[in-house]
């Protein structure tokens, strides 16, 4: 229920989250240009609380849906009040991104994120509180999994808010070009990971039709790669920002030299992963899950998977770059073109029609992934050759 119920959620959330993930890149140029980024606060904490709404209300709007996609009737309730819950979580999550994107701007980024791990811990803790019942406090299952969530995001968001406000004692102004420029950037942005998230996220919502442990499975072999994802997308917004301020100065020499840095760094860490998660994958996918069927299932993939890790950490790379360079539209069309011309009617072909489930499903995506990092890797030489003349 929740590898579903998330599924549908994140992919909505993730419209807001692409926005906000270019305020850092956007204020990093305006830095280098020479401006004022920290008048831009206000305006920008005016924005996420206006992509809240409309995400919050979108994700509400959808609840009445889940009785008709198909899913096994036991699991809808729980889909249900994980959906309600997830929606208001929103307010806090996108307080916390917002935040944390305007102090990465500013290269500020070990508070935010000894904040982020220590919200790692306490979201596990209030987990196992919620969902078994401790401490007086009753069991609630699944919906204690989004009730953990919702008060985690809160506490990021307030936390890492007041500390903004008070490292870089933040001022406002009415310059309204920067919301066009936050659309303007942040739209294809938000556009190219909502591409590639209900790319991923349709995997589970059509296997789960099939059978509810090919959801399962899925989330299990997701969440193993987005666990080493995370560092070369840390990397990647680094990039983003280095590369944002070198343009805004028009210092073309150090922008390349960031560039190719954050490429190698990326590729680098997660051919580690690969070959970490190839040799010991029943250890790994045995973290999640004791249940034999479900390791079985997954298994088969994790090949596939430490190929695919590659290709992700080149292509989460290539988008720091185009976002440092303001040139979102172009990872817009290169996922495009992946995702949904590429993947999505590939695995459904070997998936669905070959019967080849989830390595049908996956064969699509590493296919998807290795054309579209080709696409932006021609795409960037044309543009260093640009830079150079």
């Amino acid at each position: 229920a929740i590898s579903l119920a998330a599924a549908i959620t994140n992919c909505l959330t993730m419209f807001g989250i692409g926005i906000l993930a270019s305020i850092s890149s956007i204020l990093a140029n305006y830095r280098g240009e020479g401006k004022d980024a920290k008048t831009y606060f206000f305006p920008t904490l005016k924005f996420a609380a206006i992509l809240a709404v409309i995400t919050c209300t979108a994700i509400l709007l959808c609840i009445p849906i889940i009785d008709n996609i198909g899913f096994e009737p036991k699991l809808v309730p729980m889909i249900k009040d994980y959906f309600f819950i997830t929606a208001f979580a929103t307010f806090g999550g996108y307080l916390h991104c917002m935040a944390k994107e305007f102090l990465q701007s500013f290269e500020i980024v070990i508070f935010p994120n000894l904040v982020s791990i220590f919200s790692i811990f306490l979201n596990l803790i209030l987990n196992i509180i919620f969902v078994f019942g401790w401490w007086g406090i009753p069991e609630m299952g699944a919906v204690g999994l989004a009730l953990s969530s919702f008060f985690v995001r809160f506490f990021m968001g307030i936390v890492v808010y007041i500390y903004a406000i008070k490292k870089l004692k933040v001022g406002t102004n009415r310059d309204y070009n920067y919301f066009k420029d936050l659309l303007k950037v942040g739209m294809p942005s938000s556009v190219a990971i909502m591409i590639e998230f209900i790319g991923f996220n349709a995997i589970s919502v059509i296997l789960g039709r099939v059978a509810g442990i090919y959801a399962a499975a899925h989330n299990i072999l997701t969440t193993l790669t987005s666990v080493s994802f995370m560092i070369p997308f840390s990397i990647s917004i680094a990039t983003s920002v280095k590369v944002g301020y070198s343009n805004g100065a028009k210092n073309y020499n150090d922008l390349k030299i960031y560039a190719k840095s954050g490429l190698c760094m990326c590729v680098g860490i997660m051919l580690i992963s690969a070959l970490i998660i190839g040799l010991c994958p029943e250890f790994l996918v045995n973290l999640f899950t004791i249940d034999m069927e479900l390791v079985k299932t997954c298994l088969p993939v994790v090949t596939i998977l430490c190929y695919f890790q590659v290709f992700d950490g080149l292509q989460v790379a290539l988008s720091g770059i185009f976002r440092g360079l303001k040139k979102t539209y172009l990872v817009m069309i290169s996922n495009f073109i992946g995702y949904w011309l590429i993947s999505f009617p590939l695995g459904y072909y070997l998936g669905i029609y070959r019967r080849m489930y989830l390595e049908g499903f996956w064969l699509g995506i590493i296919v998807a992934a290795t054309v579209l990092c080709g696409i932006m890797l021609s795409l960037l030489y044309k543009d260093f050759k640009k830079l150079e003349a």
